[in-house]
């Protein structure tokens, strides 16, 4: 997928004097408009995955424990998805079942399943690193995804997107080998840092195969990329991964300290409730951006939206939680943005390439159909 063929320019046969089309204005409108959604699902995501990431940090800081609760923030706004559901009118598309409900079932329970261990990784994750480094070394998604979507989504390889891979998994190692910057020396520090950074890594494996997984489910499976389609995709793979947290919060017996975790939260019971539902509800709008963004273009182009959040998160973890704005997590910073750049710019001239393959075809259409009036007059 990508940008869709209105976008491409159509030239006047005309000496450039006339007035442009109808269907040429028409076609720069759908140009704007597609770009305009893209837009908006990008910021979705970038606000959502920050404010969600800091306040599962401020959870923590303020005396939360529970990592069934932090993995259960993670994916249980998800019946919120109904309302905008209801609220968005039907396509054709969406009228029809395009696959059998058993095949959906399955996919929706596997999918949400590993996004239910996915959460889990990162709760732990996110308990044990600062968030700026946990921030940073996540970014090793995007070398993951570019793997999985070339093995399941056929993603071209080229060298750019290479070096973006490796820029961006070089930014997490240099954070490791840093671990010492953060704070303290203690042995149980470098355990937990080691265990947080191991867990990030495995997180960030998972959670590139997820989005690879949603974009093969659009494309092999429900056969439809439209709003209402993504919004069922992401309520009911979200739900199975709620299930699951909840049935490891009552089998662990985390649900046990629950009431007690209230009571003693820093700013009470109420700063407890709505730290968790920002928390949720962050989480799905920044869910709803990365997926719209897998089915309008691809995983890894939603992958790589998302790392942008990176600088993000640290400087706004550096005010509201007093983290270290070492040299480390500068240089890693600035590894990252370099990364994510080299895969932009290989967007960029992917759009050219396209564009002028589709302005080429309309000089050919053009010029046959001139001949054929030519022909016809004669």
């Amino acid at each position: 997928m990508g940008v869709p063929e209105q976008e491409s320019a159509h030239k006047d046969d005309s000496h450039g004097s006339a007035p442009k089309s109808p269907t040429r204005r028409l076609a720069v409108a759908s140009g704007v408009r597609w770009w305009a959604m893209v837009a908006v699902d990008m910021i979705m995501l970038l606000s959502g995955g920050t404010v969600a990431t800091l306040l599962t940090r401020l959870y923590y800081n303020s005396g939360g424990n529970s990592k069934w609760m932090t993995t259960l923030t993670q994916s249980g706004g998800a019946p919120l998805l109904a309302i905008p559901l209801l609220l968005t009118p039907p396509s054709p598309e969406d009228r029809r079942l395009p696959s059998p409900a058993t095949k959906l079932a399955a996919v929706y329970a596997g999918i949400g399943a590993l996004i239910g261990l996915d959460n889990l990784m990162y709760a732990y994750a996110l308990q044990y690193l600062p968030v700026s480094t946990f921030s940073l070394v996540a970014s090793s998604q995007l070398a993951f995804n570019a793997v999985t979507s070339r093995l399941l989504n056929a993603q071209r390889f080229t060298p750019l997107i290479a070096n973006s891979v490796v820029v961006l998994t070089f930014a997490a190692t240099v954070l490791a080998v840093g671990s010492s910057s953060d704070g303290s020396s203690s042995g149980n520090y470098h355990y937990n840092y080691a265990a947080g950074f191991v867990l990030t890594v495995a997180a960030s494996a998972a959670f590139a195969l997820i989005l690879s997984l949603y974009e093969l489910t659009f494309e092999r499976v429900v056969k439809a990329q439209t709003p209402r389609w993504v919004l069922r995709v992401q309520m009911n793979s979200n739900l199975v991964a709620s299930a699951v947290a909840v049935a490891g919060m009552f089998a662990s017996g985390e649900w046990r300290t629950v009431s007690g975790e209230m009571a003693a939260f820093r700013g009470g019971t109420a700063r407890y409730v709505a730290t968790l539902a920002g928390t949720a509800v962050a989480w799905q709008a920044a869910l709803v951006g990365q997926i719209r963004l897998v089915a309008r273009v691809s995983s890894l182009f939603a992958n790589a939206t998302g790392v942008v959040q990176l600088p993000l998160v640290p400087l706004f973890a550096v005010v509201l939680f007093g983290d270290r704005m070492t040299g480390i997590k500068v240089v890693a910073m600035l590894m990252s943005a370099w990364g994510f750049m080299s895969y932009a710019y290989q967007h960029y001239l992917d759009g050219r390439r396209a564009a002028g393959t589709a302005r080429a075809q309309c000089s050919v259409c053009a010029a046959r159909a001139a001949s054929d009036a030519v022909s016809d007059a004669s």
